[in-house]
């Protein structure tokens, strides 16, 4: 028996429930527009038949009756429903954190670093599932057993999602090379940055494939910048604002591309919770503002600066060959130690994969291993 109980508002304009220890309330329009019923919502694609905006914006609850785990609804434009109470106990709520929940922010004292193995996920859809819950926990995630072949990682890359290719085509080589068109082809080491900002849409997961690293150096570097922005609003409020808020220019160009966009350097989402940070040393192309601005835009981004190339927050590894780094461009700042030739070649693999795709599939192969899950405990 449901232990559920409503409440309305003197007008019918919000609806209270209390269920399970919780109490959430409800606007009428919110509950009008989600109604899950056929009249409401096409049965096939799930997408909306009606035409939310022209509901009358006085629209009341008449009625609401709970039975069993279902909550039956009456609005003053006539239409019943009727909502399965689970369904609104696990409607999403407006975050007050500055990141979700289920994200892990981590600084060098990390002790274990999150791993996969290759031929597991390649082979088993909870495996797969484990490693995509890691990446989006930590942001990146270690991957052993990868095929030493030049393009080793495909095969994984085709059970998530399409690779993104770019102006340098598909899974491209990082090493140093005589005349390089770009400092990631060099032996010199690389600050902690993201990867091409000057893009639009930005690159969602940098994969980084180890094929040969016998050079001296060459040690890969990884920093939170979700921590890094953390740390830099609890000390310094007035950087981190000026750093959310001021959008800065990203360039990049050779002989055939010429590629510009711009952004904040720590950018929020809607529900003012970190989305995405960038940096950028090699392309980042300040404005002309007002030189007061600027004068309070570059005291930000030295300090945001200092705190991603500081030592308590960064991790440092070494990649064997067979080993890979997914990681994730929005959140992470990633570099490398510079590395000698004579001490032997260093020849990494690179690719690309959207965040869209990869959520998909993570959400999809949460939604199959729970039905599989359900249907073996039938």
């Amino acid at each position: 028996m449901s232990t559920a109980h409503i409440t309305l508002d003197a007008r019918g304009r919000h609806l209270t429930l209390q269920d399970q220890n919780r109490e959430r309330s409800f606007a009428a329009l919110w509950l009008r527009e989600r109604a899950p019923d056929t009249d409401t919502l096409d049965a096939q694609t799930g997408q909306r038949l009606i035409e939310a905006a022209q509901l009358p914006l006085d629209l009341t609850i008449e009625e609401a009756k709970v039975e069993g785990d279902m909550l039956r609804l009456q609005f003053s434009d006539a239409h019943r429903t009727m909502f399965p109470l689970a369904t609104l106990r696990d409607a999403g709520e407006v975050s007050k954190s500055d990141t979700p929940e289920d994200l892990v922010l981590w600084d060098a004292g990390l002790a274990t670093l999150p791993e996969a193995d290759f031929a597991a996920a390649l082979e088993s859809d909870a495996r797969l599932l484990d490693m995509l819950e890691a990446l989006r926990c930590y942001g990146f995630v270690r991957v052993r057993g990868v095929p030493g072949d030049e393009d080793g990682m495909q095969a994984l890359i085709d059970r998530i999602g399409p690779l993104r290719r770019t102006n340098w085509g598909g899974i491209a080589d990082v090493k140093s090379v005589p005349q390089a068109y770009d400092l990631t082809m060099t032996q010199r080491g690389l600050e902690p940055h993201t990867d091409n900002p000057y893009r639009d849409p930005i690159p969602g997961y940098i994969w980084l494939h180890c094929l040969t690293n016998a050079a001296d150096g060459g040690d890969s570097t990884l920093v939170d910048g979700f921590m890094a922005a953390r740390r830099l609003r609890e000390e310094s409020p007035e950087h981190f604002e000026c750093l959310t808020q001021l959008a800065t220019e990203f360039l990049y160009t050779d002989d055939t591309t010429h590629l510009e966009s711009e952004g904040p350097l720590i950018e929020l989402d809607s529900q003012g919770r970190l989305h995405r940070v960038r940096f950028s040393n090699r392309t980042e192309r300040v404005p002309a503002h007002d030189p007061d601005v600027l004068e309070r835009y570059y005291a930000a981004r030295q300090r945001f600066y200092e705190l991603i190339i500081s030592n308590e927050l960064t991790v440092h590894l070494k990649l064997d060959p067979g080993e890979m780094l997914i990681m994730d461009n929005y959140r992470l700042f990633h570099g490398r130690t510079a590395f000698q030739l004579e001490g032997g070649v260093r020849h990494m693999r690179q690719g690309y994969v959207d965040r869209d795709s990869t959520a998909s599939r993570r959400r999809m192969l949460q939604t199959l291993l729970s039905t599989t899950s359900k249907e073996e405990l039938q």
